[in-house]
């Protein structure tokens, strides 16, 4: 190898360092900048209320059966009042979560969200677990006008079934037979 060819490399790698130093750089000085999170981030869970102030959470279970990392505890009762179901209690361990969204899509009632929120770091993993009362938010969060009891045909006291919105009355299937 020649001598020339040695200090074309070594020239041309102290430009590609010199270049690169004074380059725009892409990290942020995190936590002072905050970084650009998409709308459509999974983040921390949250469970949301209906426009009427109520609990959107109907203790389905649905959400804790498809966790694969089953980090969703709920149990479930039902009110005195008009018979509808609400978690008793609802925990769900962010240690193990995964943020795969999966409870989410499952949830029927839209009660479970995720959100932009990332920081959740903890030194103790008991702090990881959130109960009912730490992911309960006030409001409706991405859905505003979604009322899970107005639209499901599910009956409750003071509502029969057919009588919500765009809902008709139930067929009776014995009186179509010939």
């Amino acid at each position: 190898m020649k001598i020339t060819q040695y200090i074309g490399e070594i020239t041309g790698a102290f430009g590609a360092t010199i270049k690169h130093a004074f380059a725009k750089r892409d990290t942020v000085l995190y936590p002072e900048v905050k970084p650009d999170i998409p709308g459509r981030w999974r983040g921390r869970l949250i469970l949301t209320h209906t426009p009427d102030g109520e609990e959107r959470c109907v203790a389905c279970y649905l959400c804790s059966s498809v966790c694969p990392a089953q980090a969703i505890t709920i149990q479930g009762t039902e009110r005195a009042e008009d018979e509808r179901r609400y978690p008793k209690s609802f925990e769900i361990d962010f240690s193990r979560c995964i943020f795969c969204g999966m409870c989410e899509e499952a949830c029927p009632t839209r009660a479970i969200q995720s959100t932009n929120d990332f920081e959740m770091g903890s030194y103790s993993r008991e702090k990881l677990v959130y109960k009912k009362d730490d992911l309960l938010v006030k409001g409706t969060g991405k859905y505003p006008d979604f009322n899970y009891f107005e639209h499901a045909g599910v009956p409750i006291k003071g509502k029969a079934v057919g009588e919500g919105d765009n809902e008709r009355a139930p067929v009776d299937v014995y009186s179509i037979l010939p």
